[in-house]
């Protein structure tokens, strides 16, 4: 079967409409919980890096939207409305470095990357609709790393080290919890064609780039 095929194949549309389902929602709740963390942003620099993603984030829904009703997408959630409201909650506990942690390493990180590996393999009209989207996620990605790196650089060094030291801990926490929430990510991803396990390499490459980018100090 050639890509053209592919792409017309139940099995195909079936997962493809729910990844972009899931990926719309996930943007949402970015959006809301990028949101609600303005008013306590520690200064207006970070409040304005908040405020930029959260206009972004609103145009990805929108235009994901829009593409999913071409697509024939069926809108039913993959993510619940429970589990919606447990991933706003974990990110509303959260202080100011690990929410910078949490959503800007793992969720955006390593999650555009993810989305990346599907791209290649999508049909023209997903390919489209992820464009803008994934060249937004560069600028949060880039915002969060350098807010972060800027807030180690405020502490002492056996502090700095130890909350460098946690970050694995953490992003693996946080991909626990998303596993325990059952969402079958790994047949979606097989369905419209990834290789899985070269999905799960490139994204222990990408937190080990991430790692290092974080840890390295601020220019003087």
């Amino acid at each position: 079967m050639n890509l053209q095929d592919s792409h017309n194949d139940t099995t195909y549309r079936t997962a493809m409409g729910q990844l972009l389902v899931l990926y719309t929602q996930v943007d949402r709740l970015i959006m809301q919980a990028c949101a609600e963390r303005i008013a306590t942003a520690p200064d207006e620099a970070a409040q304005l890096g908040l405020a930029k993603q959260v206009g972004d984030e609103s145009r990805h829904v929108a235009i994901q939207n829009e593409w999913m009703q071409s697509f024939a997408t069926d809108p039913t959630p993959v993510i619940s409305a429970a589990q919606e409201a447990a991933i706003l909650a974990h990110f509303r506990q959260l202080d100011w470095m690990d929410f910078l942690t949490d959503m800007y390493l793992c969720v955006e990180a390593l999650g555009s990357d993810a989305v990346e590996k599907v791209v290649p393999l999508a049909d023209p009209g997903t390919r489209e609709s992820l464009r803008v989207p994934l060249q937004d996620e560069l600028d949060h990605i880039a915002f969060g790393v350098d807010r972060l790196r800027h807030e180690l650089a405020q502490l002492q060094a056996v502090e700095r080290d130890a909350y460098l030291g946690r970050i694995p801990q953490r992003i693996e926490a946080l991909n626990r919890m998303f596993q325990g929430m059952g969402l079958e990510v790994q047949a979606l991803f097989e369905a419209v064609g990834t290789d899985y396990d070269m999905l799960c390499e490139s994204l222990r490459e990408r937190k080990s780039a991430l790692l290092q980018q974080v840890a390295r100090p601020l220019a003087a």
